[in-house]
């Protein structure tokens, strides 16, 4: 019954690719954050067998000062035809005349977790408190250069009231998943969205922080002003944000968009 199920998941992914698209191939250019990587990593395989078209992807985070962040492309006028990013920071660059306003489409949420180093003991997050201690009696914690680590660090510490204490032991870490620090045992804990940190082998995933504690962060998706393809650009949009696409979305730990 579930390869049945995933068979009639897998059809109606394709079909809903060609059903987008009556569009001639192209090789589209696409920059993606990291939330939505294994997602689309699984999704945009599936549309370019379907549609014929190639996908020339380069992958950043959506925002912050290294080389590789997707506003940062833009602005050495890299080519694009799609953006994947954090919703925010999609609006900035609408704001900016950078992306084309009508072209967002919502594509998924994505929630913050934890882990630790495989085979060590996974600690008590299941409340604020619980997370607080964990958070106090950790040796070293990292949290990522994007949206997440940005709430993590303005943000979560201060709710908890333990900012001073975080200081010296808690570290922003650029460009690589939070978790492969954490795999090889730089450090304890590891702070990320969900799906960037379940693809890490050498990482266990604890779970997610409480909820009262949460930061959503909502993944979209638009075409930059300029795009050599935009009717293929919106094709792969389309599909990205289809209904057919959310199961392979929510199996990479996001959420579906509540619309869909």
């Amino acid at each position: 019954m579930k390869s049945f199920f995933l068979n009639l998941c897998t059809v109606a992914l394709l079909g809903s690719a060609a059903a987008v698209t009556n569009v001639q191939a192209a090789d589209l250019r696409v920059m993606s954050s990291g939330g939505f990587t294994a997602a689309y990593k699984v999704l945009g395989p599936q549309f370019a067998a379907s549609t014929g078209n190639t996908l020339d992807t380069a992958f950043g985070p959506s925002m912050g000062k290294s080389p590789e962040a997707i506003p940062n492309r833009l602005e050495r006028g890299e080519p694009a035809d799609v953006v994947i990013m954090v919703g925010y920071a999609l609006d900035d660059l609408i704001k900016q005349r950078k992306v084309i306003p009508d072209s967002r489409v919502e594509l998924a949420d994505s929630r913050i977790g934890m882990v630790v180093r495989e085979g060590s003991p996974k600690p008590d997050i299941g409340s604020e408190a619980a997370l607080k201690q964990t958070l106090l009696h950790a040796r070293s914690i990292a949290y990522s250069d994007s949206a997440s680590g940005v709430y993590v660090e303005r943000e979560l510490f201060k709710r908890l009231g333990i900012e001073e204490q975080m200081k010296g032991k808690a570290k922003m870490i650029p460009k690589i998943p939070v978790a492969s620090v954490v795999a090889s045992g730089d450090y304890e804990l590891g702070f990320q969205q969900v799906s960037e940190l379940l693809p890490v082998k050498g990482a266990a995933y604890v779970g997610k922080i409480p909820e009262s504690l949460q930061s959503v962060t909502r993944f979209a998706a638009g075409i930059p002003v300029g795009a050599q393809h935009p009717k293929e650009a919106k094709a792969l949009l389309e599909y990205l944000a289809s209904p057919a696409a959310q199961p392979e979305v929510r199996s990479t730990g996001l959420d579906s968009v509540a619309s869909h």
